[in-house]
């Protein structure tokens, strides 16, 4: 034996690794297949070869004109399903105009601050054609309401929408800040739009729990399969006291999750993830609709991990990573940009990321077989071992109280931000390699274009929303805030009175103002 001693490997949740792996390692106890319970190969029988994964290009900047016209380029370039991306002033509640947004308008998504934004957000999109995924959270239900309002003005009835509304507010307090309200009244919110989506909307996905952001953050990718499961086991409680039916509202629950740089082991975690799901629904919630043991998911590519330097090896990063999604099983999947440690994407940027995509679809045979990884030794072993960590943190939640009651106490920041300083001190010593970074850098990079974005869109867009109070009916909107915000105070599905109210010109801003009023705003739980 050679002297010098191999240093050990581990992958990002620290699972160490052995040289090989043998059938030892991951003893089969039962043969499955993909499309029956636990769905650790997939949900469908087939996968790909009946219906490839949804392509999606996450997107929206400036005004709704301008992300209009990139929708329009997406779907022409091959795009399936569009994913609208919101300014930060629309994600927590204001108007273009407030103070508070100065500076932010149109600046990381689109500004959207009434159903006038919206229609032309969607102008000539048939939203009866589409698939539309929102990425938005403590405005979720206004948004919705304005996304069906345009429907009906196209004279798309609700029930023949198609899409999903992330709508996941419990991974804000943990992972990404742009919540509103207190988590209680925020459950509420997403209940009541959980029960109108059922009468309404039946073909719409209400919630995407996310685990994205949960990686984004810092965590391994078992703590972004627990943190995820914990936070989805919060909303079907909350649904079921609610008086909610878990075999109809199940269906409709859906999840994103990131696609990070190890390859195997992001496999393993969609298999891992589906299939404690599975369990989590029949076992635990006596669900007994299969479609409610479903665990469905999108994907986006880590933009954690992309850099600023030698921006084109970006690229490389996101197939790989689009490669690990498809392999795990995805529904749908967005692909990063190469520029965006830089800026939002440029339109030649968003085309290679969607090329990325169709390449795998058409040209790398990865979409012939279903699980085509499915009983290798090394992919069953990470499977077994990333289920047995993430089950024993949802042990601890469980233990805690749930995942509220951990949130408040400040368990899964924590863990989190230890996660994220460990990776940080591996780059720092080198003990992690980040290619352009730490090592093989280069003394000049190439310039590459970047999206900017005009100072003086903020300017028109603050006096679009201004002109729209002076020609309304005030009269008629503000009786439909009152009658919102009389709502809130009691125990009325609040969907019906937001839908009323967009339709009478109340801006976003406002009818979070209204709601804020009734259930205060939440300060976070400062965690070290």
């Amino acid at each position: 034996m050679s002297p010098n001693v191999e240093a050990k490997r581990c992958t990002s949740s620290g699972i160490e690794l052995k040289p090989f792996y043998l059938p030892s390692d991951a003893p089969v106890t039962e043969v499955e297949q993909p499309g029956q319970y636990p769905f650790t190969r997939g949900i469908h029988a087939t996968m790909y070869r009946a219906k490839l994964w949804t392509m999606r290009q996450y997107a929206g900047f400036a005004t709704a004109a301008e992300s209009n016209a990139r929708y329009r380029y997406l779907l022409a370039q091959g795009t399936t399903g569009l994913s609208v991306a919101f300014d930060l002033p629309t994600q927590i509640g204001l108007d273009s105009d407030s103070p508070l947004a100065l500076g932010e308008v149109g600046k990381v998504g689109v500004a959207i601050d009434s159903i006038e934004d919206m229609a032309v957000l969607f102008d000539g999109i048939p939203l009866d054609q589409v698939s539309t995924s929102m990425t938005i959270n403590a405005t979720a239900p206004i948004l919705l309401a304005l996304y069906i309002a345009v429907g009906k003005r196209q004279g798309v009835p609700p029930n023949k929408l198609n899409g999903t509304v992330q709508n996941d507010i419990l991974k804000e307090y943990i992972a990404r800040g742009t919540y509103i309200y207190p988590p209680r009244p925020s459950l509420r919110l997403i209940t009541d739009l959980f029960a109108y989506c059922a009468r309404e909307v039946p073909n719409w996905n209400t919630i995407s729990i996310s685990g994205y952001h949960i990686r984004e953050a810092g965590a391994t990718a078992a703590q972004e399969i627990a943190f995820t499961l914990a936070d989805a086991i919060a909303y079907v409680e909350a649904a079921i006291a609610a008086g909610l039916d878990v075999n109809t509202f199940g269906p409709r629950l859906s999840f994103f999750f990131n696609a990070h740089n190890n390859l195997f082991e992001e496999i393993a975690k969609f298999r891992a993830a589906r299939r404690m799901w599975a369990k989590l629904m029949r076992e635990r919630f006596r669900a007994t609709n299969p479609r409610a043991w479903m665990l469905r998911f999108h994907t986006q590519t880590a933009g954690s991990t992309l850099t600023a330097q030698q921006p084109e090896v970006n690229v490389i990063r996101t197939t790989v990573q689009a490669l690990a999604a498809v392999l795990g099983g995805t529904q749908s999947l967005h692909t990063n940009g190469k520029d965006e440690a830089l800026g939002l994407p440029t339109e030649e940027s968003a085309r290679i990321a969607l090329r990325t995509q169709q390449v795998l679809a058409y040209e790398s045979g990865v979409a012939d077989v279903a699980d085509p990884l499915g009983g290798a030794y090394f992919i069953e072993f990470l499977t077994d071992e990333l289920e047995r960590r993430a089950t024993a943190y949802i042990n601890q939640i469980d233990a805690l109280g749930g995942m509220l009651a951990a949130i408040e106490q400040g368990f899964p920041q924590r863990e989190i931000q230890q996660a994220a300083y460990e990776y940080q001190r591996a780059v720092e010593n080198n003990a992690a390699i980040v290619v352009g970074v730490n090592r093989f850098q280069v003394d000049e990079d190439h310039p590459i274009p970047i999206q900017h974005i005009d100072p003086e869109i903020e300017r028109a867009q603050v006096e679009r929303v201004r002109r729209l109070r002076a020609r309304r009916d005030a009269a008629a909107c503000t009786a439909a805030l009152d009658a919102l915000e009389s709502a809130a105070r009691g125990t009325d599905n609040l969907m019906p009175y937001i839908l009323t109210a967009v339709e009478n010109y109340a801006t976003v801003g406002e009818i979070s103002d209204r709601l804020r009023r009734v259930f205060g705003e939440h300060q976070e739980t400062v965690v070290f």
